[in-house]
């Protein structure tokens, strides 16, 4: 017997308790305080004549459709969240491809952040209006009225990122909700760049909450995995729908190694956000530096919102630039030492890109954004030695 453990959540623990003991089961056939990994694609049919969901999602069939690394999963990241239910899925972009063919249908409007996910870009930008005769708008999602001007009649999803990734630009959920509600449509938001414990978008009113959980939610850069969070109704509707019959379904190894990073993901971000400010302060001041964008610093365009909602904790990331031509642009990311130049985010490691001025990214983001600029993933390391790292490299291109 292998029974879900969960009557802690009645009491007000905190999140990082959460993280250690949502989700677990109790296991009641070898007493393992951790849960196995179980590496089956499918389970033993009940043979007592009971009714059998062949495509059911709340029992043992097939691994598709349910298994307990991914329920474990769940659990845990719905008692993080405060979402009523999750879905977990093979990667990220599975997780929102999910959410944007079950909620937009041919004919239907759509309006997405102009600075959004390259995939999300994409998927808004050409595939689903090319293949689906979806309509969409693109607008500054950080600016409420622009979004309220762009809604139709036939709207019926709003999606925002905030923070955006790459620009961190911080959206006002509570205010695009209640018009999004107002015309009947649906609010999802992406909160990669926040972790799920930042922002809560649920909590503010969007009825849908997705991550790439490759990023924070690991941490460690080792399995790629997505989720979806809303209440039981939407998100059992994707999990009949998108994860059964579309089959981006999240393995049970790398369930088990997301779960394991998830418990430590509250004293990873409270290490990710005091290193990224210290750091982020530096650079502001330094005089090698263009433009620096990062919510937590009182320059930064939606400080008061990102204070607001972050509480303190202001994530990992932040965009800036620095003086140069091309090749001093060059000769920085190749000077830094402790920095790797890499996708990705959210790592123990700090990862930096760089979006030169010739990228076709560049249109639709904020004007200083387009001489071009780096994103930089903060990691774990100790602040001092992140800014020494960025002095040697500034001095090595002659910029102070």
């Amino acid at each position: 017997m292998y029974q879900n453990r969960r009557s802690f959540i009645k009491y007000n623990v905190k999140a990082q308790t959460k993280a250690i003991h949502a989700g677990a089961r109790k296991d009641d056939a070898f007493g393992a305080i951790n849960e196995p990994i179980y590496m089956t694609s499918n389970y033993r049919i009940p043979t007592d004549g009971s009714p059998v969901d062949w495509s059911g999602i709340n029992s043992n069939i097939y691994a598709r459709n349910r298994n307990i690394n991914q329920a474990v999963l769940q659990d845990k990241l719905c008692a993080l969240s405060g979402a009523e239910d999750c879905a977990v899925f093979s990667s990220g972009v599975a997780a929102l491809a999910a959410v944007f063919m079950m909620f937009v249908k041919t004919g239907e409007h759509a309006i997405v952040s102009e600075v959004c996910y390259s995939a999300t870009n994409i998927l808004f930008r050409k595939i689903l209006p090319e293949n689906y005769n979806i309509q969409v708008t693109f607008v500054d999602s950080t600016d409420t009225e622009a979004v309220r001007k762009a809604i139709r009649p036939n709207t019926k999803l709003v999606h925002i990122e905030t923070p955006g990734n790459p620009t961190t630009g911080i959206s006002n959920i509570e205010e695009i909700s209640n018009m999004t509600h107002n015309n009947g449509a649906l609010l999802s938001v992406d909160a990669t760049f926040a972790g799920p414990i930042s922002i809560y978008p649920l909590k503010r009113g969007a009825d849908i909450e997705i991550h790439s959980m490759t990023k924070y939610i690991n941490g460690h850069g080792d399995a790629l995995g997505g989720c979806v969070m809303g209440n039981k109704e939407i998100i059992e509707l994707i999990k009949e729908n998108a994860m059964v019959n579309f089959g981006g379904v999240l393995s049970p190894f790398n369930a088990w190694l997301i779960n394991r990073g998830l418990t430590t993901l509250p004293i990873r971000m409270k290490q990710h956000s005091a290193v990224a400010l210290k750091l982020a302060e530096y650079i502001e001041k330094s005089p090698a530096t263009r433009f620096i964008w990062y919510p937590g610093l009182k320059s930064h365009p939606q400080h008061e919102l990102a204070k607001e909602y972050m509480c303190g904790e202001y994530s990992g990331m932040l965009a800036f630039d620095i003086k140069g031509d091309e090749k001093t642009h060059t000769k920085f990311l190749n000077s830094l030492e402790l920095v790797t130049h890499a996708v990705s985010l959210g790592d123990i490691e700090s990862l930096i890109v760089y979006y030169d001025k010739n990228s076709d990214k560049l249109p639709h983001y904020p004007d200083i954004y387009k001489e071009g600029f780096f994103r930089l993933s903060v990691g774990l390391e100790d602040a001092e030695d992140l800014i020494a790292d960025f002095e040697q490299a500034f001095k090595k291109c002659g910029l102070i």
